[in-house]
């Protein structure tokens, strides 16, 4: 016969100890699911506040509509950080996000440089890391990972919409201009690839370099004009743009030239413009202002009622985004990494835009853009003779992928 003896006070301290534990798993598993989200909001609140707005949007939509059904109709949140614009703040944000947030994983990141120091984050802690901003094509090929996947169309996909929309203007002999960091010298190699192969005796008669944020427009302007183009390729956005708009404009760079202009028509850049705003840049873009009908459309009415203003690209970027990161973890069922990548690859999501595919070979998503060209309604900057482009198109030729991507 054994001689152990239990007391009431060992009783009564299990069953407190059990009714903890399973109070604590119950609230676990009744917790809202949070995404730590970082992006440039001091730096680039242009593009990274409304899309901020957009998420939370889309975050109380999925909410009002019963939340994560497959979780048992817990609530879907989105945890904001700002990423300092740098690597290493990016970085410390988001181990914050992962460990004192219980983020179960992470998106969002603008600059090219922040986006590949998170996805290596996420390849050394394996945690998902969703990509929505950074353009860099590194991200999803020479660097990519199984833990990064991007949504928005990267820079190659979009130089390679302008360069259909321009390899038979007839023009032969073309600057560039375009940030000095790897978002834009990415831009201007893609742009010289891709042009050399669809244009017989293509030439870049001068490139211009300044550095991102910092444009001195009349030596930049003048280089341009001295070298005397018949085309301009143009990768400058936010601060910048106006002040190399102004100075062009001022000096007649841009008349009788072709201009081809990353971003230019997307709502962040072209507004603040004004009726500086070039006549005939063919952008790339979002002309929110015109898209009325369908789930598009309701979209666009819902964000202009609850923040008093037309959407911007990022705000359209984020709406998408937080509705396939809900979309996504219904799919897998689950916040685990695995389960989430697994669900992830070769996924195809419903959207506002249509279908939106994640290649699995890459991580890279369909997401498109507009192409069109600028023009002012009144004085108000505005795209005209406009289309939507999927990305479907326009991903990287899949040897190239295999030749460079790693894992």
């Amino acid at each position: 016969m054994s001689n152990t003896r239990i007391d009431r006070r060992s009783l009564v301290a299990g069953a407190v100890a059990a009714s903890a534990w399973g109070g604590q798993a119950a609230s676990a598993q009744d917790a809202p699911v949070r995404i730590g989200e970082l992006n440039s909001y001091s730096r680039m609140a242009a593009f990274c506040l409304p899309y901020r707005n957009a998420m939370q949007l889309a975050v109380e939509e999925i909410n009002a509509q019963g939340g994560l059904k497959s979780l048992g109709a817990r609530k879907f949140e989105i945890v904001f950080r700002d990423d300092g614009s740098t690597p290493g703040d990016a970085v410390r944000a988001a181990e914050e996000l992962l460990t004192r947030e219980n983020a179960a994983f992470i998106a969002g990141g603008f600059l090219s440089n922040v986006g590949l120091a998170l996805a290596d984050l996420a390849n050394q802690r394996k945690t998902l890391y969703v990509a929505t901003e950074p353009l860099t094509d590194a991200l999803t090929l020479a660097q990519g990972n199984p833990y990064t996947f991007r949504i928005r169309p990267n820079t190659y996909m979009q130089t390679r919409m302008l360069v259909d929309a321009v390899k038979d203007k007839g023009v032969k002999r073309w600057a560039i201009v375009a940030p000095n960091y790897e978002y834009g010298t990415s831009a201007a190699a893609a742009f010289k690839r891709l042009m050399t192969a669809a244009v017989p005796g293509f030439e870049v008669v001068v490139e211009q370099f300044p550095a991102l944020g910092k444009v001195e427009p009349g030596p930049v302007v003048g280089a341009l004009a001295q070298a005397r183009p018949d085309g301009i390729f143009n990768v400058l956005f936010g601060a910048d743009l106006p002040a190399f708009v102004r100075e062009g404009n001022n000096r007649g760079l841009f008349e009788k030239r072709l201009v081809a202009s990353l971003l230019t028509g997307e709502p962040e850049y072209l507004l603040p413009l004004g009726d500086e705003t070039p006549e005939g840049w063919i952008v790339t873009g979002y002309p929110a202002d015109q898209i009325k009908d369908g789930p598009h459309g309701k979209f666009i009415a819902a964000y202009t009622a609850k923040f008093n203003e037309a959407p911007r690209c990022g705000s359209l970027l984020g709406y998408v985004s937080a509705h396939i990161m809900r979309d996504l973890i219904e799919k897998a069922g689950s916040t685990e990494s695995g389960k989430l990548i697994a669900a992830f690859n070769d996924a195809t999501f419903d959207s506002i835009l249509g279908p939106i595919r994640m290649r699995g070979l890459d991580h890279q998503s369909t997401f498109g853009a507009w192409v069109g060209e600028t023009t002012l309604n009144g004085r108000t900057p505005a795209m005209k003779n406009w289309k939507y482009v999927s990305g479907e198109a326009y991903l990287h030729p899949e040897d190239e992928v295999k030749a460079v991507r790693k894992s």
